[in-house]
């Protein structure tokens, strides 16, 4: 499962920014710091555009990021894919066939043993390995878990970018609208 060689998937923090995407020819965008509330019209606008949305649990407010707001989120909205840092939410999300995104943070050793069992037990679509600067890490995690890695977080420019892809990144997940504005498909 790939992005049909999208390499930047699009992380929006506003609404304004998500207006500017529909019209691009970015495919797949992810969606952070969102009210519950929202998620109705924007997913829904995004979706007339023919975006494919994903959605970070962890960041709708109003929401408590569980297995149950997970099944809510799947059966009301259908995002194509959801990111979280819970297990809870990534079996959830695989269980009722959406995209799941396990996101990592790892900061020592320490992290990456309890992350790699964690990955063991969820068994996610892919892994958000956060900070995505770090392309020692990306291709660690990817060979010890075989899983796609999509790296993210201190992804500042475009060497960043290429550096994380050439360590086997499959995408990169981004704030960063120069970057989107970068890889944009003319």
């Amino acid at each position: 499962m790939e992005f049909h060689e999208q390499k930047i998937l699009p992380a929006v923090r506003q609404i304004k920014d998500l207006e500017k995407l529909l019209h691009s020819s970015y495919e797949y965008i992810v969606i952070l710091d969102i009210h519950v509330g929202q998620l109705k019209s924007v997913i829904s606008l995004a979706k007339q555009y023919c975006k494919k949305v994903f959605l970070h649990v962890d960041l709708i407010h109003g929401l408590q990021s569980d297995g149950h707001a997970t099944e809510y989120l799947c059966q009301e909205f259908r995002p194509y894919g959801l990111l979280s840092t819970k297990a809870s939410v990534i079996m959830k999300a695989k269980q009722k066939g959406v995209v799941a995104i396990q996101r990592i943070f790892l900061i020592d050793s320490s992290a990456m043993e309890k992350s790699c069992n964690l990955l063991d037990k969820t068994k996610p679509d892919y892994i958000e390995v956060l900070p995505g600067a770090m392309t020692d890490i990306i291709a660690e995690v990817k060979e010890r878990t075989g899983v796609p890695i999509l790296a993210g977080g201190f992804i500042r420019t475009v060497e960043d970018v290429e550096r994380a892809l050439n360590a086997g990144a499959t995408a990169i997940t981004t704030s960063k609208r120069e970057i989107w504005k970068h890889y944009q498909k003319k």
